[in-house]
């Protein structure tokens, strides 16, 4: 069973995509409907829910924000919005879906057909100690990756560089130490001050003062002196 979670800031519009999602009662549970976008941002968390409704629209912070605050989290995300302006915002996020208001019977089918269908390709797998997806707001807009396709983080000043599985690159202007706490976990270190790596996605040590990785992309990072001991302990090098 699914668990889903909306949040609209309109108690009407909320209302009505719960009492619609009833009809998929057998595959779809709402454990909770939020009208405060600031009240979700607290409790979500402990829902951990499979999917969030979301709108977009929303007084103090609409919902591209609301993501970004949040940080990390694991669910799929379907927009909701009276507006078809953001289309394109959503597509760079990777949403399951993107519905306008009001919303119709069929397309939401659709959108929970996707779900269902995303679900069972890549089902949650995340825990307390590994993140599961970040939304990086960037010049063009928000995206939204999943965090175990990220092979490094780079700083240049007030600005960080993800460097992704598919090699695309994106930068968002933030700095390293506000990704480190949100990265931490199992398969991320900070290895210097100018980076953070997947270790995942490590295919040699080679050594030195601090030694030097070599990444599946080809690049080759620098490991400070300061940092060597915390990185042989992750990989177990002795």
């Amino acid at each position: 069973m699914l668990k889903a979670v909306i949040l609209d800031d309109e108690l009407r519009g909320s209302t009505l995509l719960n009492r619609k999602l009833d009809f998929f009662k057998g595959d779809l549970e709402v454990v909770a409907v939020f009208n405060d976008p600031y009240k979700a941002l607290s409790k979500i968390a402990d829902l951990q829910p499979d999917v969030l409704f979301l709108d977009v629209e929303m007084p103090g912070l609409n919902g591209f924000e609301f993501l970004e605050k949040l940080g990390s989290f694991a669910f799929q995300v379907i927009f909701t919005t009276a507006y078809d302006t953001y289309t394109l915002e959503a597509l760079r996020l990777s949403a399951v879906d993107y519905l306008l208001k009001p919303i119709d019977e069929d397309e939401l089918h659709t959108a929970i057909f996707r779900l269902k269908k995303r679900m069972a390709e890549y089902p949650r797998s995340h825990t307390a100690e590994t993140p599961g997806r970040l939304a990086l707001s960037t010049a063009e807009g928000v995206y939204l990756i999943d965090s175990s396709s990220i092979i490094r983080v780079e700083a240049m000043s007030n600005y960080s560089t993800f460097y992704l599985r598919d090699q695309k690159k994106i930068m968002v202007s933030k700095t390293l130490k506000e990704y480190e706490n949100t990265l931490q976990g199992n398969s991320f270190l900070r290895i210097s001050r100018s980076a953070i790596v997947n270790l995942d996605y490590v295919v040699k040590y080679r050594k030195g003062d601090g030694g030097t990785l070599e990444m599946t992309d080809g690049t080759e990072v620098e490991v400070s002196a300061s940092r060597k001991e915390a990185l042989m302990e992750k990989l177990s090098i002795h």
